[in-house]
């Protein structure tokens, strides 16, 4: 009976098993860690009434969440407004599938790993402005206009920090990207594209709707934007997906810029996941450090800067492949 099956989709489906429990275990440490260290800068003691020290409390957080009634608002679009929170969590698990963990671990090797993921990253913001306009609110409705307009600014400079890397390899493999740079980090591409480097993290801030470019939710303005009506698992499934897109956001920034799973000594899987959770550090700490720019700021730093800064990279990598 086994024997009847294609051996690719047992790989599949036990991968995206692996995925979907690597997920939900994440979400749990993540926001355990971005509780404590909110605390730590707050000056407040965070967690610490359930289990000890705390540890237990996104699990008491998660089954709040299960246990909550599902309730449809009045007037709104009833399978639009449902299905918008499932159309936000299923390109992540699709990310996974081709991201290069170790030498070894990787489920889909594919030729298009890149291309792929950063075309099923840009579905969550079809999934937003359905959660917003389906939602019959008027803050729903305008956080989902500010993330269009957000992410549609910033997919120019982040998609221009990439190229110099796929010149450099020849290669939209992420495998082949991690593979071909060194252990040590003045052999990674980040040092031979710092520009690029620094351009590609904001631009990942800014498309996973990280501070200081939260506006979408914005909660001092819009209550909590698009997802103002959602509660129970449709708020939870938001919620999964926002850490799932800051895993594989930092794991591409690791793949392009920082080696990937190479490192000195022995490389391997264990590089690859602390690079990834250091970077994930980066973005928590950003969140609880700098306040929330106004919207006209978001914009003319992605068009007046990033952009100009990203294109002027993109000219001078390929002036000196050239030569």
């Amino acid at each position: 009976m086994i024997d009847a099956i294609p051996a690719p989709f047992i790989v599949v489906s036990v991968g995206l098993a692996a995925v979907m429990a690597f997920i939900g275990a994440n979400a749990l440490v993540l926001v355990y860690l971005e509780r404590k260290i909110a605390g730590f800068i707050q000056r407040r003691p965070g967690p610490y009434e359930v289990g000890p020290q705390g540890i237990l409390q996104p699990v008491a957080d998660g089954l709040k969440l299960v246990g909550k009634q599902l309730f449809t608002p009045k007037g709104a679009d009833g399978v639009l407004y449902w299905l918008a929170p499932m159309i936000s969590i299923a390109p992540t698990l699709v990310c996974f599938l081709v991201i290069p963990f170790g030498p070894r671990l990787q489920i889909i090797n594919s030729n298009v790993g890149l291309i792929l993921i950063l075309a099923f990253t840009g579905v969550n913001v079809l999934a937003l402005c359905i959660a917003g306009w389906s939602s019959q609110n008027k803050y729903a409705l305008l956080g989902a206009a500010r993330d269009i307009s957000q992410s549609v600014a910033y997919e120019i400079p982040l998609l221009l920090s990439v190229l110099p890397i796929v010149f450099i390899t020849g290669s939209l493999n992420l495998f082949d990207i991690a593979s071909s740079q060194g252990p040590w980090p003045w052999q990674w591409y980040g040092a031979y594209q710092p520009v690029a480097f620094v351009i590609f993290f904001i631009c990942a801030l800014a498309e996973t709707n990280r501070n200081p470019f939260d506006l979408p939710e914005a909660e001092s303005e819009l209550t909590a934007g698009f997802h103002t009506e959602y509660s129970g698992m449709g708020f939870g499934m938001f919620f999964l997906a926002e850490y799932a897109y800051m895993v594989v956001a930092s794991c591409l920034t690791a793949i392009l810029f920082l080696g990937g799973f190479q490192g000195p000594v022995a490389s391997g899987w264990w590089w690859f996941l602390a690079k990834v959770y250091l970077l994930l550090l980066l973005i928590i700490w950003i969140r609880w450090t700098y306040p929330r720019v106004r919207f006209d700021q978001l914009l003319n730093i992605c068009w007046k800067w990033l952009i100009p800064l990203a294109v002027l990279n993109l000219l001078g990598t390929l002036l000196v492949i050239a030569l």
